[in-house]
């Protein structure tokens, strides 16, 4: 397997597992966390008010979508476990893909 086979197969593993994990209860604890109205997590993210407040009721979102709310919690050094309320960590920025380098980036909704 090449290098570059090896780091997308990469790359997609930490995709879903983050997508596993990060859950629209996560999402209202860690804004909660940081103090950020929904407004100010879209300013952040890139992602719609309307997506945002949508995915915290519990309805579906694109991956991307997801990725870029992640990636921007964790970029304040958030992290997320199935069960459990976000946590600070510490040396995990990173951890999650940047969804800007994704095909489907300009789908963010």
């Amino acid at each position: 397997m090449s290098s570059q086979a090896a780091s997308h197969v990469m790359r997609t593993t930490v995709e879903r597992i983050v997508l596993h994990q990060f859950t629209p209860l996560h999402c209202v604890q860690a804004r909660a966390m940081l103090g950020w109205s929904h407004e100010q997590l879209s300013r952040e993210s890139g992602v719609s008010v309307g997506a945002i407040q949508r995915f915290e009721a519990g309805a579906p979102l694109r991956d991307v979508t997801r990725l870029a709310l992640a990636f921007r919690f964790e970029a304040e050094g958030l992290v997320f476990f199935p069960g459990f309320a976000p946590g600070r960590g510490m040396n995990i920025r990173g951890t999650t893909p940047d969804p800007i380098e994704r095909k489907d980036y300009e789908l963010i909704e």
